[in-house]
């Protein structure tokens, strides 16, 4: 996040914050309502780290609230019994841990709704004060979506939609002309989820993220074949007419697809698409039915043709999807098997494949669960003053491998150290003046949103723990004491936070991705031989290659690679696997069986002989086994 984003971010969160805690407290005399108020703008603000314009994060916030506000009334009815709110925090913790699944929008609100319930399970037992709870949380919530959209707002950066738009595009002029490859290439890294921002990936369980990340991925390939392909002049080759022609109609597909895109109008059809390829099929069986030699350099261009077909067509008919056009069902089986799915079944889909412990996603989940549920138990068992303090510690410090943690638990103890001293010296100099810790309030809200995310965690925490008594000194009298009180409680979380950490999955991504890359591996050397009965057999079975087994891999290994990432370094091997070139021979794997089943032929119906087809189905076997060899390495090679 940029100095500006930062900033903006800042004051929006402030002036949210600081408004509705004023008002309550001081307008209303309310000031469990200014608490709420000023802790839900705190929670869906800086605790809640989704991207995207201001109206963005504001519809995010008002569909997020909702569930804030039940999350808020469950904590309260459940803080009447310590074990009754460990265990909703157990399962709870879960739940919202476990939101990834449904896309960066829910990740990114997560921890902050984690925050409603956290801050409400704990004593008093008081649900008289409901009421006032769910208004202040509500005013809260509304008055940041209001700063959000309306206070410095900052202008959109380019949608997915507009990107593939981009690609699309130059593809189409790659194939009419001549394109430098650094451009294709320059077009296809922004089609990267990575280089995508975060509210605007395509990565939910829908119909229509799924149907544009698919669309995302088939025009990556499609501008990589581009980079090959020689410019126009040079394409010239005997009997290429019909590679010419397929070549022209994946330009025209590409041009309309991309004013499609701009003017949200409808797809293009790929029937004209298909036609040559069919056509291209109909010549590739002529130049190779003996006597004829066949001519090895116009069967390479021909194939090179039909790959950049089958990218252009799976983008299409993605396109087609995502605009809730089913299309008829596909000959090249199971690619498009979301596209008649209803969403239910879809989120089903999507949350019992990862209901895994392979799944990073659901080990992160339990991580989070177990170590909130355990400090909510200290805290009430211990009877620990702000005891909401712990589970704060353990929400924001938790990391993924238990050194990066470790590393932030120890910024954070410092920090606050340093914060509890100045917090303390603050209210030990000042007494019970609430009248300078009101003017203060603000300034002190403004430089905590500022500086923690530009400096680090040390100042975050420092900064935070003098906001928190200067908001405390206004709700009731309070003396030194309560900075030596969250001082206590945030190391108290952040031992549970690094025992949680030590004890499930410490090495994180790390560790995970051998296994799941593993899997992938040896999941696209089982395609490996019905892709080789497909290509050999003169009657090949009517039922498609079974892929969807590698799909499910693809995604927990895609999943694995993004965490591991985001990791430290100190925390991977000093000599890191291309991880990232595992992914993408298992796009090409699956890629590869569609292409043979839509737009390739079989090598029976090309006359070739016999011991040919065995070499082939040999050599195939082969790559099977060192495919299982490689998966076999992954996995024993010490971490």
């Amino acid at each position: 996040m940029t100095r500006t984003a930062v900033l903006r971010r800042a004051v929006q969160t402030t002036v949210a914050a600081s408004a509705g805690f004023y008002l309550c407290l001081y307008g209303l005399d309310q000031p469990v309502a200014a608490l709420y108020s000023l802790f839900a703008a705190i929670a869906l603000g800086p605790l809640s780290p989704f991207a995207g314009t201001g109206r963005q994060r504001a519809a995010v916030v008002l569909r997020a609230l909702p569930f804030g506000l039940v999350l808020v009334a469950i904590g309260t009815v459940l803080a009447a019994s310590t074990w009754a709110a460990v265990a909703g925090m157990l399962v709870l913790g879960f739940l919202l841990g476990f939101a990834p699944v449904g896309g960066p929008r829910s990740a990114g609100v997560a921890p902050g709704l984690q925050l409603f319930y956290i801050l409400a399970c704990f004593p008093p037992y008081a649900p008289q004060t409901l009421p006032a709870r769910l208004a202040g949380a509500a005013l809260g919530a509304l008055l940041l979506a209001a700063a959000d959209a309306f206070l410095f707002p900052e202008a959109p950066a380019p949608s997915y939609r507009a990107r593939l738009a981009d690609a699309l595009e130059t593809a189409a002029e790659a194939v009419t002309g001549h394109v430098p490859r650094e451009r294709l290439r320059e077009q296809g890294a922004r089609l990267r989820l990575s280089k995508v921002p975060q509210s605007d990936r395509p990565t939910g369980p829908g119909r229509e993220d799924r149907a544009l990340a698919q669309a995302g991925s088939a025009t990556r390939r499609l501008l990589e074949g581009l980079t090959d392909l020689p410019p126009p002049a040079d394409r010239a080759a005997p009997d290429s007419s019909a590679c010419a022609a397929l070549l022209a109609r994946i330009a025209e597909l590409c041009a309309s697809a991309a004013t499609a895109l701009r003017s949200g109008g409808k797809a293009p059809s790929a029937a004209p698409l298909e036609a040559a390829a069919e056509h291209i099929q109909a010549e590739r069986i002529r130049l190779t039915t003996p006597p004829r030699r066949p001519d090895i350099a116009v069967l390479r261009q021909q194939s090179a043709a039909l790959d950049l077909a089958t990218a252009a067509w799976v983008t299409v008919i993605a396109l087609g999807i995502a605009e809730r056009r089913a299309p008829r069902p596909p000959a090249a089986g199971d690619v498009f098997w979301y596209a008649t799915l209803p969403a239910p079944e879809l989120w089903a889909r999507r949350i019992e494949a990862n209901l895994t412990r392979r799944s990073v996603w659901f080990q992160n989940a339990v991580r989070v669960a177990l170590g909130l549920a355990v400090a909510r138990l200290v805290a009430g068992t211990l009877d620990l003053a702000h005891g909401f303090w712990v589970l704060l510690a353990v929400l924001t410090l938790g990391r993924t491998t238990v050194g990066a943690t470790w590393g932030a638990v120890r910024q954070a103890v410092i920090g606050n150290l340093a914060g509890a001293v100045a917090a303390g010296a603050l209210l030990l100099t000042l007494g019970q003046r609430s009248e300078v810790y009101a003017a203060l309030l603000v300034p002190a809200m403004l430089l905590a949103f500022l500086l923690g995310p530009l400096l680090g965690i040390a100042y975050a925490q420092g900064l935070f723990t003098c906001l928190v008594a200067l908001v405390f000194a206004q709700v009731s009298p309070v003396n030194w004491q309560l900075s030596a009180v969250r001082l206590l409680d945030v190391v108290t979380g952040s031992v549970i936070g690094l025992l949680c950490g030590l004890l499930a999955w410490p090495a994180g991504g790390h560790r995970e991705i051998r296994r799941t890359m593993a899997d992938l591996l040896r999941e696209c050397g089982a395609l490996l031989p019905p892709t080789a009965d497909l290509l050999t057999d003169p009657a090949p079975p009517r039922s498609s290659l079974p892929t969807l087994p590698l799909l499910h891999r693809l995604r927990l290994a895609e999943a694995a690679y993004a965490q591991y990432r985001n990791e430290p370094r100190a925390d991977q091997e000093h000599a890191p696997a291309d991880w990232h070139a595992v992914l993408i021979v298992a796009h090409q794997v699956l890629m590869g069986t569609h292409r043979l089943q839509r737009f390739d032929l079989r090598m029976c119906e090309c006359g070739l002989a016999e011991p040919v087809l065995v070499d082939l189905d040999d050599w195939l076997t082969g790559i099977d086994r060192q495919l299982e060899r490689i998966a076999a390495s992954v996995t024993t090679r010490p971490g």
